[in-house]
């Protein structure tokens, strides 16, 4: 899952990439109005992490900016979670009727943000359980756990990360790029083939079945056959 960081705050920024890294976000930093922005058009984030107080102007002017936008790039229902100094009543108020779609103050624990941040993604997708069931299989982004048949299925981080996009999006067909693009930062270098060989190795823990191939295009996970 793609994260945007607007914090100019190099420490804090630092500190929330690196947190959040672990949590399974692939994370982007910006520090500023201007460079944010310019990240939403180029790229499509699952959420953003916004401080208000930034050099080149305020970050509520950047959440207008999104809401007011057409999409896809960038989306206006991104879901964002500001993050300020500031923690009067009436500054929670005026953010949350901005567009905000959540809210915490710093000095703040950084697993209640990642918490916040997955339940903003629940929300984004329509899902209300914490753990997403596909037939027998269930998979807890929290946990970053894989269970088949009620058993524990040993995944890597990239293998999970793959499988997490692969089902937020079922039935959509996806190409690599698309996948590449909600799992990789900026920096990070890609073997060409990487997300064929995850799906090689899921397929064969979870079975040849889960997750489809369209030739030319990219994969899918089909829905579950109901029983």
């Amino acid at each position: 899952m793609r994260l945007l960081v607007v914090e100019d705050d190099e420490g804090i920024a630092r500190g929330l990439a690196d947190n959040m890294r672990l949590h399974g976000w692939a994370v982007d930093v910006t520090a500023a109005v201007g460079p944010a922005w310019a990240a939403l058009r180029a790229e499509a984030f699952d959420a953003v992490l916004l401080d208000l107080g930034l050099p080149d102007g305020d970050g509520s002017q950047l959440l207008r900016q999104l809401r007011a936008s057409k999409g896809p790039c960038p989306d206006p229902l991104t879901p964002v979670l500001i993050m300020t100094a500031r923690d009067t009543v009436g500054d929670r108020i005026e953010g949350l009727d901005l567009g905000a779609d959540d809210y915490v103050t710093k000095p703040f624990d950084f697993n209640e943000v990642a918490a916040r941040l997955r339940a903003l993604r629940r929300r984004a997708v329509g899902r209300a359980s914490p753990v997403i069931a596909h037939g027998d299989l269930e998979v807890d982004p929290a946990a970053r756990t894989v269970r088949s048949g009620g058993l524990p299925v040993d995944v890597s981080t990239r293998e999970f990360d793959v499988l997490l996009v692969l089902l937020e999006a079922s039935p959509r067909v996806l190409s690599r790029g698309q996948i590449e693009a909600r799992m990789y930062n900026w920096e990070a270098a890609l073997d060409s083939n990487a997300i064929e060989v995850h799906i090689h190795r899921l397929r064969r823990k979870l079975g040849e079945g889960l997750i489809r191939t369209v030739r030319g295009v990219g994969y899918f996970v089909p829905e579950p056959v109901a029983r």
